[in-house]
């Protein structure tokens, strides 16, 4: 197996693994409550499963060959190599997965997990996000 096939590998687990910790969350929260209420939760339930989480990572805009701080933030970045970006809205547009793309090429992470709490059963509320580079 290359090192491609198990960093795949990676972050398919690193995928189902919060996956099942945003349902355990969704199953305890339901829908409803602002997206600060469904990071802290997951951020706890993910570390709870034993993964390093980081919330609120700053990406800086890079212009012109300089890091400008006036960056965005991931909402939640897993092991450094899952960006996860929490939504409790009515539907995920397109804009969304845009913005999440350009978040994945601004930190050259690979995979990215959009999870919108706002739904009455969350596997219908999550949508991968692959960048091919």
């Amino acid at each position: 197996m290359s090192s491609t096939d198990s960093e795949v590998d990676e972050l398919n687990r690193l995928s189902n693994e919060t996956i099942g910790a945003a349902i355990e969350v969704h199953r305890h929260l339901g829908p409803g409550l602002l997206e600060s209420a469904y990071e802290s939760c997951l951020c706890w339930e993910l570390r709870q499963r034993g993964f390093d989480v980081e919330n609120q990572v700053p990406v800086p805009i890079r212009y012109k060959g300089i890091a400008l701080d006036e960056g965005y933030r991931i909402d939640l970045l897993v092991e450094r190599k899952l960006l996860l970006e929490l939504k409790s809205i009515d539907k995920v547009l397109p804009i969304h997965t845009a913005q999440v793309l350009t978040y994945l090429k601004m930190t050259g992470l690979k995979m990215a997990l959009i999870l919108n709490f706002n739904v009455s059963l969350m596997r219908s509320g999550i949508k991968r996000i692959v960048n091919q580079l």
